[in-house]
């Protein structure tokens, strides 16, 4: 798992994303502003058919709070299909010499907007003919935010995103009246599995650039704020204002805490039984592992009348919750579930494999290793298949092998290379 300095969250919980918001956040959090104007003035090409290519940047209020607002314009054939797009983002991001991280990012943003695209209208990609997001504004979206972020170091950064919120009701567009979120924007998430939610106004508040830019950015979506010391926030600003909210997209730069433990996010699955056997809950403790379950434990209880019985508690996956749910439900004929969403602090750990040679006997066994976030090994866990063959081999009791074997390990392992 991959360790970072800093951590950069994108907060799309209040007004949703869109490309001129991501672009507004990253000049309001101190991009270089010629930088960015300059990528997106190269797009000014006879070959792209753009002419005069107007980059507007300035300051505005939304409901008291003051935010970056871009608009960029041109002149010319504007209009592009899939195929044209694609070339233009990809052609730029060579000319004007991004890193190859930068360069990945925006051929992947301008390919997920496209793919979505052609899906939907059951287009083949060259054929796609893109209509709102076909104009000058999305190429400049995707360059501007390519170049803004290399300049920012988020390439090098961990980079958390919020669930996005949707909006809600009709609007109006070139395919007529659609209900938000649009059908691309809703076709780029679910290509994703990126999480949404509906509100919390009645318009369109995820545009399909804004969509394919955080699908593709984002190392993980959290509804809360990871642990970090804030260094800097920035506000992008939308279009429209809302009396409901302030209509801006919110970034932050933090930096990493030192000595923190690695998180993740889990889900903790509960049922009573109390009127299966023995056979049938070893079973389901059996099936749950097999479909993919981190841990089960049996803990004993007594419901109601004082009958014996079980909390079957399940640890997983939150995208497995549905499946095993239905395995618990199938196997033991529980009525409900109770699945609790949360997070985890964990302590890194790796396996491996080392020959060890005990009473004449070598042999491989394999060993769960745990460090701690400066590499100092917390526990050593030998394999238990494994030191049971070692036990019958050598005529040794267990818990002596299993002493033997984690003191020899740890020559093995801190011995310098």
């Amino acid at each position: 798992m991959a360790e970072f300095s800093r951590i950069v969250m994108i907060d799309c919980q209040v007004a949703g994303v869109s490309g001129d918001m991501i672009l507004g956040a990253l000049l309001d959090l101190g991009a270089d502003l010629k930088k960015v104007t300059s990528a997106i003035k190269s797009l000014e090409n006879a070959d792209y058919g753009y002419k005069n290519v107007v980059v507007d940047i300035k300051h505005v209020m939304r409901r008291e709070f003051r935010a970056t607002k871009v608009d960029v314009t041109a002149e010319g054939k504007t209009r592009k299909d899939g195929k044209q797009l694609i070339e233009i983002v990809e052609k730029t991001a060579e000319n004007i010499n991004l890193s190859a991280k930068a360069k990945q990012y925006a051929s992947n943003v301008i390919h997920t907007l496209v793919d979505a695209e052609a899906k939907l209208h059951g287009h083949d990609l060259a054929d796609a003919h893109l209509h709102e997001v076909g104009l000058v504004d999305t190429a400049a979206e995707i360059i501007g935010s390519a170049v803004a972020m290399e300049d920012l170091g988020f390439f090098n950064a961990k980079i958390v995103a919020s669930p996005v919120s949707v909006g809600g009701g009709l609007f109006q567009f070139s395919h007529g009246t659609v209900s938000s979120p649009s059908p691309a924007a809703l076709a780029i998430f679910q290509s994703k599995n990126f999480p949404i939610k509906g509100g919390p106004v009645e318009s369109e508040l995820a545009t399909p650039t804004g969509a394919a830019i955080i699908v593709n950015l984002a190392d993980e979506v959290s509804r809360f704020y990871p642990e970090m010391a804030p260094l800097k926030v920035g506000y992008g600003a939308g279009g429209k204002e809302f009396s409901e909210m302030p209509n801006v997209l919110r970034i932050t730069i933090g930096k990493a805490l030192e000595n923190r433990l690695i998180k993740d996010q889990i889900a903790v699955l509960e049922t009573n039984v109390d009127d299966v056997s023995g056979e049938i809950v070893g079973h389901t403790v059996d099936r749950l592992l097999a479909e993919g379950a981190k841990d089960v434990s049996i803990i004993p209880m007594h419901t109601k009348k004082n009958r014996p019985g079980q909390i079957i508690k399940v640890i997983a996956d939150q995208k497995d919750t549905q499946h095993l749910s239905n395995v618990l439900i199938n196997e033991t004929g529980t009525l409900g579930v109770r699945v609790y969403l949360c997070e985890r602090h964990i302590v890194p750990r790796e396996s491996f494999s080392i020959d060890l040679l005990i009473g004449g006997v070598k042999e491989p066994v394999k060993l769960k290793v745990s460090k701690n976030c400066n590499g100092e090994i917390v526990r050593i866990k030998p394999e238990y298949d494994d030191l049971v063959r070692l036990a019958e081999k050598t005529n040794k009791p267990l818990r002596e092998l299993s002493e033997l074997v984690i003191s020899m390990s740890k020559e093995v392992l801190i011995r310098p290379k």
